[in-house]
């Protein structure tokens, strides 16, 4: 019963795909309502509908771009409005660096921006949003997402031997904000019953990666294998966003199969 999430509401940022598709699922599977965002309106209401046609429950899409605080602020509301509360927050939006030169002596001044703004200043805005309902109604779990990418240098010969681009340092910059930016709002937030904690994903296999680079990681990784997508996140979110983890706060969730402890 502690991870029964019946009559929650959750809002999860970047929740159409992947890693925020398989959290929203796993909150959803334990009962609750789920938020859906993306940029593109129209893929987060596909999104939406999809899970709550596969698991009966109620499930809103709606457009955010958290880098824009007029949009924040827009979808915060909207999302508040729906039920009249919002029980859990999860930061997803980010990423890595997609198709974008990973080189930082190569790399624009511009992606650098975009990707602090899209993986710290971004999640500062939605819990500066959504904390501030959450104070109110005293109660609440935000779930901020980081990376291993914030806890370790990456070794760059690995991308090099397999062909791949390589993740920008700014991306670990990002991460690491948001690590211990996870550890003040909590301090910040304890005295209103709210928990925030940070999940730090490894490397998971989307299926396009170079074989040789699932090869390397795998073998830095001491249970020999990257993340799977459809499980191995799920436990996490689903304990940092139920009453199992009521006592958790200002902690950081390792994902990584152990990854982090080798290196």
């Amino acid at each position: 019963m502690m991870y029964e999430l019946k009559n929650k509401v959750a809002l999860l940022t970047g929740a159409t795909e992947w890693l925020g598709r398989d959290m929203a699922e796993a909150l959803a599977e334990n009962g609750a309502s789920v938020i859906i965002t993306s940029r593109k309106l129209e893929k987060a209401k596909e999104a939406a509908r999809e899970i709550s046609d596969k698991l009966g429950v109620s499930a809103l899409g709606l457009a955010l771009d958290v880098t824009d605080p007029k949009s924040v602020e827009a979808a915060t509301e909207a999302a508040f409005s729906w039920q009249g509360h919002i029980d859990i927050l999860v930061n997803n939006s980010g990423g890595g660096s997609g198709k974008s030169e990973g080189n930082l002596f190569e790399r624009s001044y511009e992606a650098i921006d975009g990707m602090i703004k899209t993986n710290l200043t971004g999640t500062i805005y939605m819990c500066k949003a959504v904390g501030r309902y959450m104070k109110e109604q005293k109660s609440g779990k935000i779930i901020n997402i980081g990376s291993i990418a914030g806890l370790v240098g990456r070794d760059r010969r690995m991308y090099s031997t397999a062909g791949k681009t390589e993740q920008p340092v700014d991306y670990a910059a990002a991460k690491g904000g948001v690590i211990a930016f996870t550890r003040d709002l909590a301090a910040v937030m304890a005295p209103y019953h709210i928990n925030v904690n940070c999940i730090s994903p490894g490397g998971f296999d989307k299926g396009d990666l170079p074989e040789k680079f699932t090869e390397l990681y795998s073998e830095r990784t001491p249970l020999g294998k990257m993340g799977s997508f459809g499980k191995d996140i799920k436990g996490a979110v689903l304990f940092l966003g139920s009453a199992a983890s009521d006592y958790v706060t200002g902690h950081n969730l390792v994902v990584d199969g152990g990854f982090s402890i080798w290196q």
